[in-house]
């Protein structure tokens, strides 16, 4: 019989494995993103958008974004509806933004380019929204965290 007692994850690292959680599924969907695009395309620039980038900026990113859902989950009790509709705005925002992106002459390649980054913004902005959710998912602290 096994009388240790099982602790359970605090909230702030619930939250930072979350993040890091979502941020590596989010690579591996990011990856594919990138090499269908490219194939789909023709866009063979990478000197901003490669594997190497995409890996850690998306890691990173959403490594951060769990700390910042920690700040939102312990700064209210509506923090979680506040932090999901802050990050489905900011992506918002974001995609917005890159419409004005004019990196070079050509326009094939800056069309392009915000196709690779608005396809990869938009991944990691709608699975940043969905944190809460896996967060509050006791099937997914039990398993995977």
């Amino acid at each position: 019989m096994n009388n240790m007692k099982q602790e359970h994850p605090t909230v702030f690292f619930k939250a930072l494995m979350t993040g890091l959680f979502i941020g590596i599924i989010d690579t591996l969907i990011c990856l594919t993103y990138n090499i269908g695009f490219r194939n789909y395309t023709g866009y063979t620039p990478s000197a901003l958008i490669n594997v190497s980038s995409v890996i850690f900026i998306v890691d990173l990113t959403l490594l951060v974004i769990g700390i910042v859902f920690y700040a939102f989950h312990q700064a209210s009790r509506k923090g979680d509806t506040i932090y999901f509709i802050f990050f489905l705005a900011l992506t918002a925002f974001l995609i917005w933004k890159i419409g004005g992106i004019r990196l070079w002459d050509n326009a094939r390649d800056n069309t392009n380019f915000r196709g690779l980054l608005g396809g990869i913004v938009v991944i990691v902005g709608l699975s940043a929204a969905a944190l809460p959710f896996l967060f509050r998912s006791r099937k997914f602290i039990d398993a995977i965290i």
